[in-house]
């Protein structure tokens, strides 16, 4: 009997749904994907006070999980960040079929982590995290999801990056536009030619680090924004700074301009190179195909 392949994923929010969705093209498995994605954004709803259901968490539990068959899913509970810490439902797993292998998709909180101590063959995670922890940083900075495997230390971790599932946002630069002289781009070597202050999340500071290098970044300063205020707005404050796009849209509110999409942050498929066996491989191929529309090529 072909082995069961295991499969690290985060629990809730978009790269699950992204991974939901690939695995919804290549496994047939639309409707579930479907109903685990519904649920999850009604819990989200809940969670937030948006939406207030008769029944209390653990009636929502027991009435979402069926553990009599692997291929329903299950879910968990958790502890939210938000304030208070409410009870929060989220994924915990489910068995697909993908080309004759059952594969089973198991929540975890951080999915590259469970990676990297060898509790996994196979996990989705963003990319950021890869950055922000283990690929190594240069005076050059990494300049597309491509460069990351060249740019991880084999003697630090067997984790490598096999492709990206193309639900991308960038990592922008947005300024300003009276900081910009006349006729100059906002890009990686305005950067380079700037000193002063630059507004990122704390959570960004290597990867940002990583992704413009660290000659650039010389004369400096990283700003971090208050916790009260957005982060378009606390980089209009500063001049210049670093943040999600999709559209753009509250960044130009905010009376700033966009510039170079410096990285794509997409939720990207991870093999531990040490635990991969045959069949995990043989899932590899299934999910990374060549109709992913990814910024990622390996």
């Amino acid at each position: 009997m072909t082995e069961t392949v295991r499969v690290a994923v985060p629990r809730k929010g978009r790269p699950l749904e992204a991974v939901l969705d690939r695995f919804a093209a290549s496994a047939d498995a639309a409707q579930v994907a479907d109903d685990i994605t519904s649920t999850l954004r009604h819990e989200k709803a809940v969670t937030k006070g948006k939406a207030h259901p008769d029944r209390d968490v653990y009636e929502r539990l027991a009435a979402y999980s069926d553990l009599s068959d692997p291929a329903i899913p299950e879910y968990t509970l958790l502890r939210d960040d938000r304030e208070g810490m409410p009870r929060r439902i989220v994924f915990d797993s489910v068995t697909f079929d993908v080309d004759g292998v059952a594969v089973q998709l198991v929540g975890r909180e951080e999915p590259f982590r469970a990676l990297r101590t060898h509790e996994f063959g196979l996990g989705f995670d963003s990319a950021d995290l890869v950055l922000e922890e283990v690929v190594q940083l240069r005076e050059e900075g990494v300049g597309s999801l491509a460069d990351i495997n060249a740019r991880i230390d084999p003697m630090d971790t067997d984790v490598r990056v096999v492709s990206g599932l193309g639900d991308t946002v960038y990592h922008t630069l947005m300024a300003k536009p009276e900081l910009l002289p006349p006729g100059s781009e906002l890009n990686r070597e305005f950067v380079a030619d700037y000193e002063g202050p630059l507004c990122i999340s704390p959570r960004y500071e290597r990867l940002v680090e990583a992704v413009l290098g660290t000659g650039p970044l010389d004369g400096v300063s990283f700003a971090y924004p208050d916790e009260s205020v957005e982060e378009e707005a606390a980089i209009a404050d500063v001049g210049l700074g670093v943040y999600l796009t999709m559209t753009g849209s509250t960044a130009r509110e905010n009376g700033l301009v966009l510039g170079e999409h410096l990285f794509p942050s997409e939720t990207v498929l991870m093999e531990n190179v040490a635990e991969t066996t045959e069949t995990a491989e043989r899932v590899e191929r299934a999910i990374a195909g060549p109709d992913v529309e990814t910024e990622l090529v390996v």
